[in-house]
């Protein structure tokens, strides 16, 4: 969805005012953020200097022992976290190839950053919309020195492996000769449909990124875990690409009330994305994937063109007070839209029957357009 800056500043005071939110969440102020990190933090701390010590040193700390892993540097973004980490795989096995896939984050959101400043060349693990299996892996048409599993697969409908698939395609880059590296930027949500806590999942790969603010509600940053070896490495390269900070304690702290806060209600929002995608697929013309969702997050499409969707969800917002699913694009498909639902904290309070009256306040708010 694509509009400027008043329509953004009118749709995020529509969401905010809302009684009841179906997906997402409603936008906190700045100063309401500023009050919940105060309130997480002692009145003598102090600052972080260079990523030194302060709440960056705290959450460094956090996210190793969360992960299992010896040790985790605070990026300011994950981005730069992940390009440090397939760097570090090309030097390590001396190959400048990376297993991806067409629809993970790196070749489709960041400009291909990892081949015009990593030097490196994406080999597509798979077309499939899902994470490549072990027999796609082991039947790569040349070796790669890193291979990238993003899980959940967001442009594919934020999809997940099994847990043995998982299993069976580690097993096959190993055999390989291939590190491979976890884009976990919704990591934190995937455990209930893999079945094993994170230090499990984590424990499978070399290096981990996490978010911070896409599930837990932080300001911004990640971090990217591993060996204390990658982590002395990445602490150099990212300070070359000018991510080592004066100071970023607010983000740190941020992602600290995160991981206290949001961490422990993500496998709750999990289980309620089955009920509001149930309730969802029986609206006239919706369709829902996946079904039952991996995550808390899935994908839903209406046979009808993307703006009057937004304007009608835009309508019910301003003048119900009911947020719907905002967000919708238009398909490849003429006068069929799709858009993301996020099931979090407020959709908790909407139980199937309410999920499928708020829709069809939804749709004839739509007809009225």
């Amino acid at each position: 969805m694509n509009d400027g800056p008043a329509e953004r500043v009118r749709r995020l005071a529509a969401l905010r005012g809302c009684d009841r939110v179906l997906s997402g969440v409603r936008p906190v102020s700045m100063a309401e953020h500023l009050d919940a990190v105060r309130a997480a933090l002692a009145p003598d701390s102090l600052p972080d200097i260079y990523g030194e010590g302060g709440p960056v040193e705290a959450l460094e700390l956090r996210v190793a022992e969360l992960l299992g892993t010896q040790a985790a540097a605070f990026f300011p973004t994950g981005t730069m976290a992940q390009q440090v980490a397939l760097r570090y795989g090309a030097e390590l096995t001396g190959r400048t190839t990376v297993g991806l896939h067409p629809l993970g984050h790196l070749m489709l959101h960041e400009r291909d950053a990892y081949a015009l400043l990593g030097g490196l060349r994406a080999v597509r693990t798979t077309t499939a919309p899902r994470n490549p299996t072990a027999e796609e892996v082991a039947e790569l048409a040349e070796p790669v020195g890193t291979l990238l599993l993003e899980l959940p697969l967001r442009d594919a409908g934020f999809v997940l492996p099994t847990w043995d698939e998982l299993v069976a395609v580690v097993g096959a880059a190993r055999e390989a000769g291939a590190r491979v590296h976890l884009d976990g930027a919704r990591l934190w949500e995937s455990t209930p449909h893999l079945g094993q806590p994170l230090a499990t999942v984590a424990g499978l790969a070399d290096s981990t990124y996490v978010s911070f603010y896409k599930s837990l509600g932080g300001v911004s940053g990640a971090a990217l875990a591993g060996d204390a070896r990658l982590v002395r490495y990445a602490r150099d390269w990212r300070h070359r690409y000018g991510g080592t900070l004066f100071q970023q304690w607010p983000a740190a702290a941020a992602a600290l009330v995160g991981l206290d806060r949001e961490l422990p209600r993500l496998p709750g929002y999990v289980a309620h994305a089955a009920a509001v995608a149930t309730a969802l697929a029986g609206l006239p013309g919706a369709r829902v994937y996946p079904t039952p969702p991996h995550t808390h997050q899935f994908r839903l499409w209406l046979p009808h063109p993307a703006d009057r969707l937004n304007a009608a969800n835009l309508a019910l917002a301003e003048e119900e007070k009911a947020w719907f699913v905002g967000g919708w694009r238009d398909t490849e498909v003429p006068g069929l839209a799709m858009a993301e639902v996020t099931v979090a904290a407020p959709a908790l309070d909407l139980d199937a029957t309410q999920v499928a009256d708020l829709g069809g306040r939804f749709l004839r708010r739509l007809a009225a357009t």
